[in-house]
């Protein structure tokens, strides 16, 4: 072990963590806000459930065709700017999807709110493995538990804002007047400097990240955040294979959470009669499991295996959410949500882990891959469900959850198994 992994932060590496914490949680929190609102603005608008899957669908449309501008905006303006300067026209985007009258201006709204989430996500992730290499050890993942605490945060706040009989217009305004000075804040103690400083962890000749079985810090950092996935080269077929296994991994994992973001809500008010706050739960508990998981994922997984800990989260989430559906009552649908989102909890950090380490591959090419492709599923999936639900049931149309559990099952053989 080197010296540079025992030395003690500085204090300036501290104040950076926490204002990258910050972003993470305003990031979580800010679309959680609007989540809960869902059923309300789909009832006033007036439209059928495939219309609303259509439409929903533009937040992750946005996310897809601006992923990889975010790339040329961080080596531009630098992963901290662009970080809260996504999240302010994020919030604008979320205001103006809560006082859309039509479902065009809805749709628009949730395009531009995506493509703005795309960039802070990006952003976010860069600067917090800035911050990563400073401290000689993983802390990603406690940036991605704190989103977790965002988004329940956020959700929450939605539930008593609709208990209490605040209208969607000064609880989305108040909502992202507050995320936006948070994130403001958060920037003044960012760390300072271009993209490309040398980090004191190079200064000092410490191994590289990736050598050192961290997380792809350097590989994943502002110059290569958003590689093109065209620049792949062609790799052997088990490669390809593997990689493909990978990607249905991740984007079971993303079914699971549009699930809970898009139609969670809806299905408790509509299908299962659930008063509007107590509604907005199911998705609550979803996030609130899915932050448990990820709290106690690296343990497990250092006992157990990702291989192991991935088929018993997809068995949990399978029967957890099957159950809910076959018996549909509130208590358990809610219950069934969150067993679906601890279930997943790890399921994407595994996939993109995996990816990143395949032979044949260019640095960050798997990971890249894995990162682009998963996004089809939030932006398939509500469509889909839509017109699932439309020409059946809604409570069909979320039998994508326990189906998710099954393709898990099936592909983590791919997956590491426990080290001896």
């Amino acid at each position: 072990m080197t010296v540079d992994v025992l030395r003690r932060p500085a204090l300036a590496d501290r104040r950076a963590r926490l204002a990258v914490a910050v972003l993470f949680f305003t990031n979580g929190a800010l679309f959680a806000n609007l989540l809960p609102r869902y059923p309300q603005i789909k009832a006033d608008l007036g439209i059928g459930n495939a219309a609303y899957g259509l439409a929903v669908a533009a937040f992750p449309a946005g996310a897809i065709t601006a992923g990889l501008a975010a790339g040329i905006l961080v080596r531009r303006f630098g992963s901290a700017r662009v970080a809260v300067g996504g999240t302010l026209l994020t919030g604008v985007g979320i205001l103006a999807a809560g006082l859309a009258d039509s479902v065009v201006v809805f749709a628009a709204a949730l395009f531009l709110a995506g493509a703005m989430d795309a960039f802070t996500d990006v952003a976010q992730n860069a600067h917090g493995l800035r911050v990563q290499r400073r401290y000689g050890r993983s802390i990603i993942n406690s940036f991605h538990a704190i989103w977790s605490i965002g988004a329940v945060t956020g959700g929450s706040m939605a539930a008593a804002a609709i208990a209490l009989g605040v209208a969607r217009g000064p609880h989305l305004l108040f909502s992202a007047v507050v995320f936006s000075v948070a994130a403001c804040v958060a920037l003044r103690h960012c760390l300072p400097g271009p993209e490309t400083e040398a980090e004191p962890a190079a200064e000092k000749g410490a191994e590289p990240a990736a050598e050192k079985g961290a997380e792809p810090a350097a590989q994943t950092g502002a110059e290569d955040c958003a590689p093109s996935p065209l620049r792949v080269p062609a790799a052997g077929l088990r490669t390809g294979w593997v990689l493909a296994a990978l990607v249905l991994i991740a984007t079971a994992g993303t079914l699971v959470e549009d699930a809970g973001m898009s139609w969670a809500t809806l299905y408790l008010s509509d299908s299962l009669h659930a008063t509007a706050a107590l509604a907005a739960s199911g998705y609550v508990a979803l996030v609130g499991a899915q932050f448990v998981g990820r709290i106690v994922g690296d343990r497990l997984v250092d006992r157990f295996g990702q291989r192991a800990v991935a088929r018993s989260g997809a068995l949990i989430a399978a029967v957890g959410m099957g159950l809910a559906l076959a018996v549909p009552t509130v208590p358990g649908t809610v219950l069934g949500f969150a067993a679906a989102g601890f279930g997943v909890a790890t399921l994407v950090p595994a996939a993109m882990h995996e990816a990143d380490e395949l032979p044949g591959l260019k640095p960050g090419s798997g990971l890249t891959l894995v990162s682009w492709l998963m996004r089809l599923g939030f932006l398939l999936s509500p469509p889909v469900v839509g017109l699932v639900a439309d020409a059946t049931s809604l409570r069909v149309g979320l039998l994508v959850v326990p189906l998710a559990g099954v393709l898990v099952l099936l592909c983590a053989g791919v997956l590491r198994p426990r080290r001896s």
